[in-house]
């Protein structure tokens, strides 16, 4: 009776774990299959300081949509000087493509134009910001870029001739706007073309001052200085360093300033530096913009593919300034304004 017990229980105990084992192993087996989440690497190249609020803006969406830096996307950052060349940038966008990449995001011209040579040849996408594509051979059009690339424009045509209208509307008796712009910039020729069919239709006079490097602006203003007649009534920034760059833009608005000179801006830490206004485009929305871009490509969307965006455009005017030269602002201006400082 024992005997014939012992063999029931023994056997009972030999299923018992077989399984056990059967159920053991499928928990490891599963356990050991289970897919990691995809660690996205991506690349950003920029240069100067004057546009970090879109790379904030870019992360900070980024994360709002689920990307958490340091968990399922890590950034590798390569920030050229404000007076970077571009063979610099170039070699910049090859440490980010040699580092293998998933994507680089890229603002703004200069550094879209490296990302672009650097990637080529590869399966490495770029989306840009701040990037004027019109007289650009990089994008085929809006609608479809084509190649490996797309993301939010930067509107320089649209932007620079609401910026001499605003000037006009805010300081009516304003008939020579200076110029200084690098002659060799990727947003010059568009920048230029708009400027002076506004001006022929307003009977402005534009004074050009085009240039290869900062000092020969300062030096053209310091020449003017010292004259009893300076030659111009007003200073537009144009959309290149040799305004957007803090160090640069100091010596523009340090001339407006000593000579009571509406100046007209495009960066938007410039109407706290002296500029009368600035119309231009929300830096840290414009990296928000990106987001969702860089998401769609991430996932598997060929980036030519992707329409490229456009921001909205913004204005802030300086109220202070505008009473310390004696100029009344429209009613209308000011309802239009994003932000008044006053």
């Amino acid at each position: 009776m024992n005997s014939k017990h012992n063999r029931k229980s023994g056997v009972r105990t030999v299923w018992l774990i077989l399984v056990g084992g059967i159920i053991l192993s499928l928990l490891l087996s599963g356990c050991g299959g289970a897919q990691q989440p995809k660690v996205y690497h991506v690349g950003i190249l920029t240069y100067g300081t004057s546009f970090t609020a879109i790379g904030a803006g870019f992360k900070a969406k980024m994360a709002a949509l689920g990307y958490t830096e340091g968990q399922n996307i890590v950034y590798n950052t390569q920030t050229a000087a404000a007076n970077a060349d571009s063979a610099e940038e170039l070699r910049l966008a090859k440490i980010l493509v040699d580092a293998k990449v998933d994507l680089i995001v890229a603002f703004p011209a200069p550094s879209t134009v490296a990302a672009s040579a650097a990637t080529q040849g590869t399966n490495i996408p770029v989306v840009f910001a701040y990037y004027q594509i019109e007289g650009s051979n990089l994008i085929k059009s809006v609608r479809e870029p084509g190649g490996n690339m797309t993301g939010v424009r930067y509107p320089g045509s649209e932007l620079m001739s609401r910026r001499l209208d605003l000037l006009l509307e805010m300081a009516p008796q304003v008939k020579r706007a200076w110029i200084g712009y690098d002659k060799n910039g990727p947003n010059t020729a568009v920048a230029l073309e708009a400027l002076r069919q506004s001006a022929a239709q307003a009977g402005i006079t534009l004074v050009e001052v085009p240039a290869t490097a900062m000092d020969e602006l300062a030096a053209d203003l310091a020449a003017r200085a010292k004259s009893a007649d300076i030659g111009l009534d007003a200073i537009i920034c144009m959309p290149d360093n040799f305004s957007t760059a803090p160090d640069n833009f100091a010596v523009l608005s340090k001339f407006a300033t000593e000579h009571n000179l509406p100046l007209a801006g495009g960066v938007a830490s410039q109407v706290e530096q002296g500029a009368l206004f600035i119309n231009g485009t929300d830096a840290t929305k414009v990296g928000e913009l990106v987001a969702p871009v860089v998401i769609k490509v991430l996932k598997g969307t060929p980036a030519g593919t992707l329409p490229v965006v456009t921001p909205d455009q913004t204005l802030v005017i300086n109220y202070k300034v505008a009473q310390q030269l004696g100029l009344t602002i429209p009613d209308g201006l000011l309802r239009q304004a994003n932000k008044i400082i006053r």
